[in-house]
């Protein structure tokens, strides 16, 4: 049988969501328990390739098995055997053929600034903390640009192979509350570093460096050096995945 996760983790402590030879990943320790827990090799498929240091509360992935154990437990006993900073939140039987990455699917991220004078320890790993004040509603009027279908060349790492960097963004927010700023995220698909580059051009929105109408232009030069800088791993976690196909949950 095919069975999907909804896995959530802590980023802090990991080289990222895909195998690496010389660190530890959330693939590597997922693929290690489930092996020892079923019995046989097991290699999950995951939806998101998260970097080194970004968290999630939501992504996907799926492996097959033999195993005889109901699906909908393994989570329960999967969670017995990683550590504390991954817990699975979900587990269920999908169509043999499912896979997360070749369905049509809404991905949401949100990237969370802490915006006061001072640190907080307590949310120092999962917020980045920038001290100049930050304009939020020149935020937000540069973040209406994005919305749509755009090729975001500019925003994406030089070392990206894709066949095409044309992206749709179906809403794209900023709020604030209290000393967190808030970017909230939701695409049909992102490039790499996307997300987090996007989140450096807001805030030098925020900052005043750029205007919010300048965002059009950069996206026309198609240049990753005319966009913001790539803002740190730890503020980005994803939130989840919304799959616009049929899954074929059992």
């Amino acid at each position: 049988m095919r069975v999907c996760l909804t896995v959530a983790y802590d980023g802090t402590n990991y080289h990222g969501w895909q195998f690496q030879p010389n660190g530890i990943t959330i693939e590597s320790v997922l693929n290690q328990a489930l092996s020892d827990l079923l019995g046989e090799e097991i290699t999950v498929i995951g939806a998101s390739r998260t970097d080194s240091g970004v968290h999630s509360l939501g992504n996907v992935a799926v492996f097959d098995t033999n195993s005889k154990i109901p699906a909908e437990k393994i989570s329960y006993a999967l969670n017995q055997r990683i550590p504390e900073d991954i817990v699975i939140q979900n587990s269920r039987e999908v169509a043999a053929d499912f896979h997360p990455r070749h369905v049509q699917s809404k991905k949401t991220y949100e990237y969370r600034i802490l915006n006061r004078r001072f640190p907080d320890p307590t949310r120092r790993k999962n917020t980045y903390f920038y001290h100049h004040a930050l304009d939020v509603q020149n935020m937000q009027k540069a973040a209406k640009y994005f919305m749509g279908e755009h090729d975001f060349k500019s925003f994406c790492s030089v070392h990206t192979t894709v066949e095409t960097t044309v992206r749709t963004i179906h809403k794209l927010e900023v709020s604030k509350e209290k000393d967190v700023i808030c970017i909230r995220i939701t695409g049909s698909g992102f490039l790499y570093n996307m997300v987090r580059i996007i989140a450096g051009t807001l805030i030098l929105a925020g900052s005043g460096a750029i205007l919010p109408d300048e965002i059009p232009q950069i996206l026309e030069k198609r240049n990753r050096g005319a966009a913001g800088p790539t803002a740190p791993a730890k503020g980005l976690t994803m939130i989840g995945i919304e799959f616009l196909e049929e899954e074929g949950q059992k």
